[in-house]
């Protein structure tokens, strides 16, 4: 068996098997198979695609390409969460809080932003101290204390998914659905969880542009996390324009903070409840997320996880930490109107080229930098109004994304109603 062999196959659309996926997964795990090759294969699995068995297979390969987490002796139900990606989606960020203060155990391995989605684990580095390398023994020692814990990629768990992921984003095969129905899964095989909720994003701001895409990738979810043992709940949610008021990571950070103290009820709030009321009913719980805000339980718990992994507590006192030093706001021009669309994919290209984002596998990210929209389909509009508040490194920077910014708004002479949240 070789490298060579495994990606004529795939190129030839002949059915690789689990020994060939395993071969494949170890060899992106301890490296032995060069990144060129593994890009070749990921194009080939791209442009032809692979069958549900072959998806369920990659992904149990990839989850044993390392450690597991082993969640024996914690208090169940053991849940994740997961979103297949969005402009401003901050979700994970409210939802693991919540989760964890209606009493469930909540073990999740994130992954760094692609493309013009950001990630879990860039938003949560945005944080001073925070650390996002846990091993699988700190995970499950801090589950069984606060029942919520969180890291990166580290090399103990899914190592063959981290190698791949960072490629996919750089090699133009982030939208295959084999690929990013492994990629999740294997995840959350390797982190522990029995249950896992899935929220699969639709419109220009999510990896699936359509309705129909989305269906599609939410229904094979389901069918190769029951082949691997998982118990899988989807969701499908609206990306047509971004989530919630910011995308950046150190703004969407503090966004997430307002909701949990309950200084929120947009969109995404109403996203983030939906999603715990989901979870919990998927595992028979009658627990009130909207309690848990009210109460404080919610922004306790996340008190309580900044804290278990190092992070400063500055983040739930004051808005003056990771703050951009140049700002330029985007106005409407045009005469009284509605908001008929906003581009969700320009406002988190603008994020991109802003240093919010990668362009390229080894970019460093700008936690201070972003995009507020200060407006959402449907609203009405005056002549004047700000429609995006700029975060910027600098001048320069923030007048090009200005400039970026103008067109992604247009508008109708009659009311237009808003677009929901929830999509199926």
């Amino acid at each position: 068996m070789t490298v060579i062999d495994i990606i004529a196959k795939t190129r030839d659309r002949a059915p690789l098997s689990r020994a060939e996926f395993d071969f494949l997964a170890r060899g992106a795990a301890n490296a032995t198979i060069p990144d060129y090759q593994l890009a070749a294969w990921l194009m080939a699995a791209y442009l032809n695609g692979l069958s549900d068995q072959e998806t369920a297979n990659l992904t149990l390969a990839m989850a044993d390409s390392g450690e597991r987490v082993d969640l024996a002796g914690l208090p169940k139900p053991w849940v994740d969460k997961h979103s297949t990606g969005g402009v401003g989606d901050k979700t994970t960020l409210v939802l693991l809080p919540l989760l964890a203060a209606c009493g469930l155990t909540v073990v999740k391995m994130s992954g760094p932003g692609l493309g013009k989605t950001g990630g879990t684990i860039d938003k949560l580095a945005s944080i001073p101290g925070f650390r996002t390398d846990l091993s699988p023994d700190q995970m499950k020692e801090q589950a069984g204390a606060i029942g919520i814990a969180l890291t990166g990629q580290t090399p103990a768990l899914a190592p063959a998914d981290k190698v791949l992921y960072a490629l996919r984003d750089v090699t133009a095969t982030v939208p295959s659905l084999p690929l990013i129905v492994s990629s999740i899964l294997s995840k959350k095989i390797a982190g522990g969880a029995e249950t896992v909720i899935l929220d699969v994003k639709c419109g220009r701001g999510a990896f699936m542009p359509d309705l129909e895409r989305a269906t599609e990738l939410s229904a094979a979810l389901e069918r190769v996390g029951s082949q691997a043992g998982l118990r899988v709940k989807t969701v499908v949610t609206d990306m047509d324009q971004p989530l919630g008021r910011t995308a950046g990571n150190a703004l969407e950070v503090k966004e997430a903070i307002r909701v949990l103290k309950g200084m929120e009820s947009g969109r995404f709030t109403q996203l983030c409840l939906h999603l715990a009321h989901a979870m919990l009913a998927t595992v028979g719980m009658d627990a009130d997320p909207s309690e848990a805000i009210r109460s404080g339980k919610a922004i306790a718990k996340m008190e309580q996880w900044v804290a278990a992994q190092g992070g400063s507590a500055e983040v739930f006192t004051s808005e003056n930490w990771q703050v951009a030093p140049s700002h330029t706001e985007v106005t409407h021009t045009g005469g009284s109107a509605w908001v008929e669309s906003i581009d969700a994919e320009t406002v988190g290209l603008a994020v991109v080229g802003l240093g919010g984002g990668r362009k390229i596998k080894s970019d460093t990210i700008d936690p201070r930098v972003g995009v507020e929209t200060l407006i959402e389909v449907g609203d009405a509009v005056t002549p004047g109004q700000t429609l995006f508040h700029v975060h910027a490194a600098d001048h320069h920077a923030a007048e090009a994304a200005g400039q970026s910014l103008a067109g992604a708004t247009r508008f109708s002479a009659v009311p237009v109603s808003p677009r929901p949240v929830i999509l199926s």
